[in-house]
């Protein structure tokens, strides 16, 4: 065997046991200790230029990655990681450590809802859309994804996304929470007409055994619509619905009149079978076979005057004049069907555009232009319609035919003179043709009628106008007599923006006035998020072009957010509880208002006492002292 030497520096000297005796149970309890241990703040460390920010910066990712490598699954590490990277404004930086994350645990729900919310935090709408149909995808169980993206679309006014995106969360057939919360924001758009939703609703009821409140539901639905407007899809629905509670005698019989259901189950028979027969004879190279089974179709008139009964009628009208056009290459044939169709329809209760414009587009093909305009002045005389003058507009348009064109823009304003989007249209007509002094007269006229859909639109169009024809007092001017009919808070700001837009010396001095005296305007306002939005432009403004007095200024007239409680009442005049809400406190008005003032003076008296409370201990000694 071999044997080593032990030098005498490694042996141990001295073997006897230690005086004090350490077990594992106080090891543990010490190490418990310093984790409950309160240590002051680190200090705080003032950066004052680039490379000492940099520093910072390298020194802080360096500790987020080693604690990172050390344990990747941790998610809280990358959710700090990425949320310090966002406080630097950092979006890119903070959105790779976010993917990276997903990589690490994809199925974890807090990280998906930071990483959106991070997004929609930066104003990034098109990311956040993408993390949050990435999460639904992955994830479609859980319900506070779904929530979260319909109440972000609902918030953007992207009503028709909220709703697909609705509709893809019933496909999965969540609780009744989800359909609920569907069912209210339909209730919320006034889509109660949707005949979908309702028989959604009913299905619903029905799938979880409540069979009485899905009758219910469908006679809810009857009694809504009534029979002006009914869809057979919900008849359909409810029967089925009876058909399979076995309910012999349905229950719509009770809810409309029974003769005019038998007549329009009688011409939904009728039509359906037509439709079937001429799907069949359409492939037959008979020509004469296929005109006869259109004519007994188009022989079924509906025998109520109503358009909603008329509605798939025409559609045989239109396959019938297609079929001659297209198929029998017979001109003749189809202006006959054309006008047999428009002289069948009673244009004094309904008409249909669609029909009219089909007709004018047949003649144009044909080459008989003096036809196609008999046709929309025909249709404008008898039954005005918006679809049919722009139309008849879009077709002088596109033959370059200007005159017509003023005509017709002058007819459809004495159809409808509060459409605003038809004013715009016609003076900007007049603009291209270089007639500005028509177009402006257009504008005068639009902006003095006593109704109009969207003022607020023709007034920016007519202001546009003007500025692109170089024309600053006239604009001023509107800007005037705009700010006669509304004070309202954008005015203010776009004219302020105007004033810095043109290229004078006087530019900011102009705008500084505007701001005040916009300032002095909405003192009175009841809506003070206004004012409040009026001064926040006033003070970008002046951190870019003011100096440190103006600045100064206008720092001294921002409110100070307040949290107040006011009194609920119900609406049989008992209490309802308290709520919070915030109020703002524009220095002026405490300046003016006693207890506003009395309020500021009490609460800076308070900030004193609790910043300065060593100077109070020194006052009180000096009292003391005195006094002896």
């Amino acid at each position: 065997c071999t044997l080593y030497r032990i030098s005498d520096n490694s042996q141990v000297k001295n073997k006897a046991p230690a005086e004090v005796q350490i077990t594992a149970e106080q090891l543990l309890r010490e190490a418990k200790e310093r984790e409950l241990e309160l240590l002051p703040p680190p200090p705080k460390q003032k950066i004052t230029d680039e490379e000492e920010l940099n520093d910072y910066k390298l020194r802080k990712r360096k500790g987020f990655e080693d604690n990172i490598r050390k344990n990747r699954t941790v998610i809280s590490n990358w959710i700090k990681y990425a949320q310090w990277e966002e406080s630097l404004k950092e979006v890119q930086r903070a959105r790779s450590i976010y993917e990276r994350a997903l990589d690490v645990d994809h199925r974890n729900v807090a990280l998906w809802l930071k990483y959106a919310e991070m997004e929609m935090k930066n104003r990034q709408v098109n990311h956040a859309r993408n993390i949050w149909d990435r999460a639904i995808t992955i994830l479609p169980r859980v319900n506070q994804f779904w929530y979260k993206y319909t109440y972000m679309e609902e918030m953007l006014g992207n009503v028709a996304g909220c709703r697909q995106v609705f509709e893809r969360w019933m496909e999965w057939q969540p609780d009744e929470q989800a359909w609920h919360s569907y069912i209210n924001f339909e209730l919320r758009y006034k889509e109660v007409e949707k005949v979908k939703n309702w028989i959604k609703y009913a299905r619903f009821e029905d799938k979880h055994g409540y069979i009485a409140h899905a009758r219910k539901v469908f006679e809810r639905a009857v009694e809504f619509f009534g029979e002006e407007y009914m869809d057979e899809q919900l008849f359909v629905a409810f029967a089925k619905f009876e058909e399979k509670q076995k309910e012999v005698i349905f229950q719509i019989l009770l809810c409309l009149d029974q003769s005019n259901l038998q007549i329009y189950v009688i011409v939904s028979k009728r039509r359906f079978s037509m439709k079937r027969k001429l799907r069949l004879v359409e492939s037959d190279t008979d020509s004469d076979t296929v005109r006869e089974v259109y004519e007994r179709a188009i022989a079924n008139v509906p025998p109520i005057s109503e358009k909603r009964h008329w509605k798939r009628y025409i559609y045989l009208w239109v396959n019938y004049a297609l079929y001659e056009e297209l198929e029998a290459k017979d001109s003749e044939r189809t202006r006959q069907v054309y006008q047999a169709c428009l002289e069948l329809i009673p244009h004094k209760k309904f008409t249909f555009a669609k029909l009219w414009l089909l007709y004018a587009q047949f003649e144009i093909r044909q080459k008989n232009l003096p036809f196609a305009r008999k046709a929309l002045g025909t249709s404008i005389g008898k039954c005005p319609k918006n679809k049919l003058f722009k139309g008849y507009i879009e077709l002088e348009l596109q033959l370059r035919e200007f005159e017509r064109c003023r005509k017709l823009y002058e007819k459809y304003l004495e159809f409808a003179p509060e459409n605003c989007t038809t004013w715009i249209k016609f003076a900007e007509l007049e603009t291209i043709l270089g007639d500005t002094d028509r177009a402006r007269a257009i504008y005068e006229l639009a902006i003095n009628q006593p109704r109009l859909d969207m003022p607020e639109v023709l007034w920016k169009s007519y202001i546009d106008f003007e500025i692109e024809q170089e024309e600053y007092e006239k604009t001023r001017e509107l800007y005037r007599r705009l700010l006669q009919r509304t004070q309202h808070v954008k005015v203010w700001i776009s004219y302020a923006q105007f004033e810095l837009s043109v290229e004078s010396g006087e530019r900011l001095m102009k705008c500084r006035q505007i701001y005040e005296e916009a300032n002095k305007a909405l003192r009175n306002c009841e809506e003070k998020e206004e004012r409040l939005l009026l001064l926040e432009s006033w003070r970008d403004f002046e951190s870019e072009f003011g100096t440190e007095a103006t600045k100064d200024r206008v720092r001294k007239l921002i409110p100070e957010k307040v949290k107040k409680r006011r009194k609920l009442q119900a609406e049989d005049g008992s209490d309802a509880g308290w709520e919070e809400y915030y109020d703002y406190i524009f220095p002026e008005d405490a300046a003016n208002q006693p207890h506003l003032k009395l309020l500021a003076m009490a609460k800076m008296w308070k900030k004193q006492q609790q910043t300065s409370p060593a100077d109070e201990d020194n006052d009180d000694s000096a009292e003391a002292e005195s006094a002896s």
